[in-house]
């Protein structure tokens, strides 16, 4: 039962989920809503809670799953493995601030921060 979630469902639900992210906690819980039914379904997990459900199963959250894809395309990006340049989306800060700290590792995102 789930290798069938694996292979039919999660894909479905992750589509090009790095493209419209969402940021909403209702589209995050909607999204993830969909992992807690299933899960609920499997032999032996009545009573269980989802995070529970998730740790017997040796699953993660979705939410957990997008910010390991966030990660690995960045570290594509700065490694010159994706189409996608690092600086369309970072720009270099002065290395030191007032303080004489180096913040955010010398990169900060030209859209948040």
């Amino acid at each position: 039962m789930l290798s069938l979630y694996k292979s039919l469902v999660r894909p479905h639900v992750e589509y090009c989920i790095s493209a419209w992210n969402p940021h909403y906690k209702k589209d995050k819980e909607l999204n993830e809503n969909v992992q807690r039914t299933f899960t609920k379904m499997i032999n032996n997990m009545e009573g269980k809670s989802y995070e529970a459900r998730l740790y017997c199963l040796k699953l993660w959250t979705l939410e957990e799953r997008r910010n390991s894809q966030d990660l690995i395309e960045v570290f594509k990006m700065c490694n010159g493995l994706s189409r996608l340049k690092l600086n369309e989306f970072f720009t270099q800060i002065s290395p030191r601030n007032s303080a004489g700290v180096t913040p955010y590792g010398g990169a900060k995102c030209r859209w948040g921060g």
